[in-house]
C-alpha cells in the first residue's frame, strides 16, 4: 500500500501541491486526472523521488520513504515521450536499465515480459522502424524488466489515438493486473481515466477535488468543478455514460 500524508510543495510563493492524503493498494490503477498547472505532474515526480516534497510523507508498505532517494524507492516511470534510444534496436532498449544488475532478473523473466507485450516479432528492429504503439510497449517492457515496486506512467495515451490507443489500455490493465502492480498515472483526458482506472484522483489548483471510482466521479461529484470538468470536457450528458462506459456508470 502507498499512502500519501499531507504532501505539499511550493515554487517560490506559489503553491502548487497542499494537504494531498491517499492511500492506493496493491495492484490499483490510479489516474492523477486535472487541467493543465494543476499540479498532477509534480505530484508524479515527488512519488517517483524525483522532486521533493516541501512537507508530508510518502509511505509504502509501512516504510517512511520521504527521504530516500529515487534510485532506492524501487518505482520506476515510462516517460511521455517514452525516452527511448534510436541508435540501438528494441531489444537492446529493453535490457539496457538490467544488463549491470546482475540477478535482478532471468533471462527467461525477460523473455516472458516480450511475449506478454507481443514484442517477439520486432526485437531486432531499431526505435524510428517501430509505431508509436509498438515503442509504447518497448518503453513498458523496459520498464517491468527492472521490476518496479510501483509503475508510473506520464501521459502514457497522449500520443496514440483509435485502435492502438485502446491496445495499451488494454495492456496496463492487464500488467496491474498480472503482476499485481500499483500502477499510477498522470492524464488530461477524463475519458482515458474513466475507463482505465481502479480510481482516479481529481486534482485542481494544487488541491485534491475528488478521490474516487469512476462510477462515484460520475454519479457522485464532490463539486462544481469535478462535474463541470468531467462532463463538459466530455461533452455528453448524463444520460449518454452508458454508450461510453458501459451500465454500471450509467
Amino acid at each position: 500500500m502507498l499512502k500519501l500524508q499531507n504532501i505539499g510543495k511550493h515554487y517560490d510563493k506559489k503553491v502548487i501541491l497542499e494537504n494531498i492524503n491517499l492511500e492506493i493498494d496493491t495492484g490499483e490503477i490510479v489516474s492523477l486526472l486535472g487541467p493543465s498547472g494543476s499540479g498532477k505532474t509534480t505530484l508524479l515526480s515527488i512519488i517517483l523521488g524525483l522532486t521533493k516534497a516541501d512537507q508530508g510523507k510518502i509511505i509504502f508498505n509501512d516504510v517512511d520513504l520521504s527521504n530516500v532517494s529515487m534510485k532506492e524507492r524501487g518505482f520506476n516511470i515510462v516517460f511521455q515521450d517514452y525516452a527511448l534510444f534510436p541508435h540501438i534496436n528494441a531489444y537492446e532498449n529493453i535490457v539496457y536499465g538490467v544488463k549491470n544488475k546482475k540477478g535482478l532478473v532471468s533471462e527467461k523473466e525477460i523473455k516472458e515480459y516480450i511475449e506478454f507485450l507481443e514484442l517477439t516479432p520486432h526485437l531486432t528492429k531499431k526505435i524510428g522502424e517501430l509505431s508509436g504503439g509498438q515503442k509504447q510497449r518497448v518503453a513498458l517492457a523496459r520498464t517491468l524488466v527492472t521490476k518496479p515496486k510501483i509503475l508510473l506512467l506520464d501521459e502514457p495515451l497522449s500520443a496514440l489515438d483509435g485502435v492502438i490507443k485502446e491496445s495499451i489500455k488494454e495492456r496496463i490493465k492487464s500488467i496491474a493486473k498480472e503482476f499485481k502492480l500499483t500502477t499510477i498515472l498522470v492524464t488530461h483526458d477524463p475519458e482515458e481515466a474513466l475507463t482505465l482506472s481502479d480510481k482516479i484522483l481529481i486534482i485542481n489548483q494544487g488541491n485534491i477535488s475528488q478521490f474516487g471510482t469512476p462510477y462515484e466521479i460520475i454519479n457522485q461529484p464532490s463539486n462544481g468543478f469535478v462535474q463541470e470538468f468531467i462532463l463538459k470536457q466530455l461533452q455528453i450528458k448524463r444520460q449518454n455514460i452508458y454508450h461510453l462506459f458501459g451500465e454500471k456508470y450509467a
